[in-house]
């Protein structure tokens, strides 16, 4: 899927490219889980802020990181983000409200 069918999520870029596509979804704040679900082209919804997600993302190759509930990087995060060209993006929403409304764009669940 386009990631620029997502623009109306009010996502706000943080660091990185811009995301261009994405083909899945993963949900989850526990990094070891992360590791191990998030797989290459996700988007991947945390409310994690820290360098470790950068490192993760960027080992799974996700496609971006959306932090839910208005969560920043540190500033740490965001220079590695930068750094290793993961995208990231933060939303007021709810990790609930944003898988719903991507997967209603997904065509459901």
């Amino acid at each position: 899927m386009l990631f620029s069918e997502l623009t109306d999520l009010s996502l706000k870029h943080i660091a990185g490219p811009a995301a261009e596509e994405f083909d899945g979804v993963y949900v989850g704040d526990l990094l070891s889980r992360a590791m191990g679900h998030v797989e290459a082209g996700n988007l991947w919804i945390t409310i994690m802020n820290n360098i470790n997600v950068i490192a993760v993302a960027s080992l799974s190759e996700a496609s971006a990181v959306i932090l839910a509930e208005g969560v920043a990087l540190t500033e740490d995060a965001e220079e590695a983000a930068r750094e290793k060209n993961i995208s990231v993006y933060s939303s007021e929403k709810s990790a609930f409200t944003l898988c719903a409304e991507i997967a209603q764009r997904m065509g459901g669940v």
